[in-house]
């Protein structure tokens, strides 16, 4: 009888993040999902399996990045690739990252080499408005390939320092006031299409006749999703009177947020606590270039740790490269949060901020089977990604000449080293 399509790595500390450690686990994987999960001797190898032994190696969920640009400001950093900012005006809730994403970026690749499997590609922050992220697996050739299955995607909005460069040439915003305005402004535009789609579709159901069909509006569509809390708002933010203004007006029209990159967040930590409001942070370990970060240091995670925040980390890739996320959950483990809160932070906590918390973030039955084998503990400055798996697939194998390429230097290495096979 020939081999199945079962694939079993076992030997390996496991870290469910769901769940306690397992000192020498096995995982069982079939069509992409994860079956069983457990201590060696509690789990039933089904025969004819692909077994790998992975003793002394460790086992964590994939990564997820709420916040990302890859493939849409894409590598080599030129202006053929620089879609992230539409700057012909400050609010386009119509655009979709979908349509400029580049799946053949090598950006991708090094997300890969750096143990990453899920992504939200975001446009930039240069607007008050960006337009709609994807949450996209890395994988596949095409977007459509990419994109997970009955996700919606978010909507980027952004203030403080970013889309007040508008005022240099002359228009709107040139004021925190007037990005909370534009803001506002859209969301009762949007009440009122909605009010009148509503009006209609109540209309039909009636059974009334001759009911003139409202035309359809590409800005305001997206808008709406968000109004009836099917997409979430991630909004950059950094300033705790700037995260003030985006909790005000999430109240005031009653939709779902994300805080991207929060460096004031710890200083109004209870506030977004009591909201139950998540924060994904850039950790950046040499803040500078803004003053929105000048009191950023890798302390701040810890205290919204302890006030009961929901925290994630991100790349904001290009500004912190993918290869390094993990690393980011490090340099908060050194500033006072605890080793499992960051690893958290990193697989499970931000997989519930794109809604996708039942698929990913976590080893447990029944979830996609998205993960990466690390050479030792996920936190030692000495541990290297080895691998990494989504839905089964082996996407990134360090033993791989071209893979290694990626995790070492990223594309500008690839003609030149390693030269040889084998993993360095």
């Amino acid at each position: 009888m020939g081999q199945s399509n079962t694939l079993v790595l076992q030997g390996a500390k496991l870290y469910p993040v769901s769940g306690t450690p397992i000192d020498r686990g096995v995982i069982v994987i079939e069509d992409g999902k994860i079956k069983a999960v457990g201590p060696e001797g509690s789990v039933a190898i089904p025969p004819n399996s692909r077994v790998e032994n992975l003793s002394g190696k460790t086992i964590i969920p994939g990564l997820v990045d709420t916040h990302s640009h890859i493939g849409i400001l894409s590598r080599p950093s030129v202006p053929a690739n620089a879609d992230g900012n539409e700057s012909s005006g400050p609010v386009q809730p119509a655009l979709r990252a979908m349509d400029a994403i580049w799946p053949a970026d090598p950006g991708i690749h090094m997300a890969l080499a750096g143990g990453v499997t899920t992504v939200n590609i975001m446009p930039g922050s240069g607007n008050v408005v960006g337009g709609q992220t994807a949450y996209v697996k890395l994988r596949g050739r095409t977007i459509e390939e990419m994109l997970i299955p009955g996700s919606v995607g978010g909507l980027k909005m952004a203030n403080g320092e970013n889309p007040k460069n508008y005022g240099r040439r002359g228009q709107a915003p040139a004021t925190r006031m007037e990005e909370a305005a534009l803001s506002r402004r859209l969301f009762v535009r949007a009440q009122e299409y909605k009010r009148k789609w509503d009006d209609y579709t109540q209309a039909k159901a009636e059974g009334k006749k001759d009911i003139k069909t409202p035309e359809r509006d590409l800005e305001l569509e997206p808008v709406v999703e968000v109004l009836e809390q099917k997409r979430i708002v991630h909004f950059h933010t950094h300033r705790s009177d700037d995260i003030m203004t985006v909790l005000r007006l999430a109240e005031e029209f009653q939709f779902r947020i994300v805080i991207q990159h929060g460096s004031g967040a710890w200083q109004v930590a209870d506030e977004l606590a009591r909201r139950k409001v998540p924060c994904s942070i850039t950790l950046v370990d040499a803040p500078g270039g803004k003053l929105e970060v000048l009191d950023f240091t890798p302390e701040r995670p810890a205290v919204l740790e302890r006030a009961g925040v929901k925290v994630a980390f991100n790349t904001d890739d290009y500004i912190i490269s993918s290869r390094f996320l993990l690393r980011e959950g490090g340099l908060a483990v050194r500033g006072g949060m605890t080793e499992a809160g960051a690893l958290r932070a990193l697989t499970l906590s931000p997989a519930e901020m794109l809604d996708l918390g039942s698929r990913v973030g976590s080893l447990e039955p029944g979830k996609d089977a998205d993960l990466v084998v690390l050479s030792g503990p996920p936190f030692s400055v000495y541990t290297k990604v080895l691998s990494t798996y989504i839905e089964g697939e082996k996407v990134f194998d360090r033993d791989r000449p071209e893979d290694i390429r990626y995790s070492t230097g990223g594309w500008e290495v690839r003609g030149r080293y390693p030269r040889l096979g084998g993993a360095q």
